[in-house]
């Protein structure tokens, strides 16, 4: 007896096409699962079998063997239960070939026989998409699955109701997409008092996709200011939503089920290790700045993490994607976000101020400046001081402009760029090296200040780059069509950060 069932298995969030090959031939009792397979793959065997068990279905007592194939192709995860289960069923005789030739199967069995959620389900629907197939995924996972559109699925609780839904005993209602729930109460920029820099340059932040750096005592608003730069930004797109929902249902972080419309928002400790914030391990799953796709990715206390973890990000921040290289694995991540990082100007935290002197200076700035390295400082599009903030102004009621106000400001420079490049969003951060003379003309005074900066600050060509990308953001909150002098001012003027020279 001979059966074979279609599956997956993943390269980050690419598909591979895996074959489940069953034969049951006389011999001695035994199951054997042959392939590529890790740890999780080889025991199925016994979840399958009490799974079959729990329903009434024993192993017929012959020699099976189970063939994932293509053998070359490592296959890891607990998916592949139900693809082998459903297989054996065919063989035996339980399920009707039409039933499953046409089916591309996932799901992990709990032992009595209930369909487990697993990850991956929307990169495998839309495989299946491709393919031309129908879908049969866990029920949990249904909701996610049904955002690829043209598939057919069928998303049982149980392997007792698949068998009632393939047999016409209990039909299977097909999956709805759902949302995942909108993130609630999200911080305004209106609960800020003062810091009336730092807003400019977090709502040019915001309109630009642009990186930045803040640099201040402990208590200065670092942090509340950088959680609030996710509710300026636009919704997602989409392909966007579509692209982040993959990614975390990879990861295994969709426990809802639902498609992302919120921008995310990733801040790891310190102490997070290469691994965790690039992405790797053993089955090199997508690290924070994968997850932090399309969204924002906060460091704080830049200066503690492990300057190796630090120079990592230096290739994704220019290429937007990242590969984890490991010995049994080559799989590359999107990882387009968005990074804001905030540190003390020293280790004690009040280089500079008069009132608190740092009784090591200069030398506790110098060393603690050097924990991060000279081209990952370049990535950097805006690098600002945030002081500390007065008690006559903590006194004060808070009366700055909301989030929705400059979130709509945003919006409008987002969409001033849009008309310049042809009715495409893309953010000014990501223009690239061959279109910055395009879509970036200054007028003459601009071009001579620029000039005498490049000669006076040696700035590098990447600097540069950047400088003229934040002098367009700043252009097009102003709704100019020109770079003039006074937006290239303010862009050289954020490249500048007392408090570390």
């Amino acid at each position: 007896m001979h059966a074979q069932i279609h599956t997956i298995a993943f390269r980050g969030i690419e598909t591979i096409a895996v074959t489940v090959q069953i034969h049951i031939a006389n011999g001695l009792p035994a199951m054997a699962i042959v392939g590529l397979a890790d740890k999780a793959v080889a025991e199925s065997r016994e979840r399958v079998r009490a799974a079959l068990a729990s329903i009434g279905l024993a192993l017929p007592p012959k020699r099976i063997a189970v063939n994932l194939a293509p053998a070359d192709v490592l296959e890891e995860g607990a998916h592949f239960d139900l693809p082998i289960a459903l297989g054996l069923m065919f063989a035996m005789g339980v399920v009707p070939r039409d039933a499953v030739e046409n089916a591309l199967v996932l799901g992990e069995l709990a032992l009595d026989g209930a369909i487990q959620p697993v990850s991956g389900v929307l990169p495998a629907a839309l495989a299946a998409v491709a393919a031309g197939r129908d879908l049969i995924c866990p029920y949990d996972c249904g909701s996610e699955a049904a955002w690829a559109d043209g598939v057919s699925i069928i998303a049982p609780p149980s392997l007792t109701g698949l068998l009632n839904h393939i047999h016409g005993r209990q039909v299977l209602h097909p999956p709805t997409p759902k949302m995942a729930p909108a993130r609630q109460n999200m911080p305004d920029l209106a609960d800020l008092k003062g810091q009336d820099t730092a807003r400019r340059v977090l709502e040019i932040a915001a309109a630009g996709g642009h990186h930045f750096l803040m640099v201040g005592p402990p208590g200065a608003g670092k942090s509340m200011l950088a959680s609030r730069l996710a509710g300026l930004l636009p919704p997602l797109s989409p392909a966007e939503a579509l692209e982040v929902t993959m990614l975390h249902s990879v990861a295994g972080n969709l426990a809802e089920g639902g498609l992302i419309r919120n921008r995310p928002f990733r801040e790891p400790h310190h102490s997070a290790s290469m691994a965790a914030l690039v992405g790797g391990g053993l089955r090199a799953k997508p690290g924070e700045i994968s997850l932090a796709n399309h969204g924002v990715l906060f460091l704080d206390e830049l200066a503690e993490f492990s300057r190796v973890v630090l120079d990592s990000l230096r290739q994704p921040l220019e290429t937007g994607s990242v590969v984890v290289a490991r010995a049994n694995h080559h799989v590359t991540y999107p990882a387009r976000f968005q990074l804001v990082a905030a540190m003390n100007p020293c280790r004690c935290g009040y280089l500079g101020d008069p009132a608190r002197a740092c009784s090591r200076a200069p030398a506790c700035g110098q060393n603690y400046q050097a924990k991060i390295s000279g081209p990952m400082m370049d990535r950097f599009d805006l690098i600002i001081e945030v002081p500390e903030i007065s008690a006559d102004i903590l006194l004060k009621e808070a009366i700055g402009e909301s989030s929705q106000i400059v979130a709509a400001r945003v919006a409008a420079a987002r969409q001033f760029g849009s008309l310049r490049n042809k009715g495409v969003m893309c953010a000014n951060a990501h223009i690239g090296i061959d279109q910055l003379d395009q879509q970036i003309r200054m007028d003459d005074a601009a071009q001579d200040l620029l000039r005498t900066a490049m000669d006076q600050a040696n700035l590098s060509a990447r600097a540069y780059h950047k400088i003229m990308r934040v002098s367009r953001t700043i252009a097009d909150l102003a709704g100019d069509d020109r770079v003039g002098r006074a937006a290239l001012a303010e862009a050289l003027a954020y490249r500048v950060m007392p408090l570390l020279e």
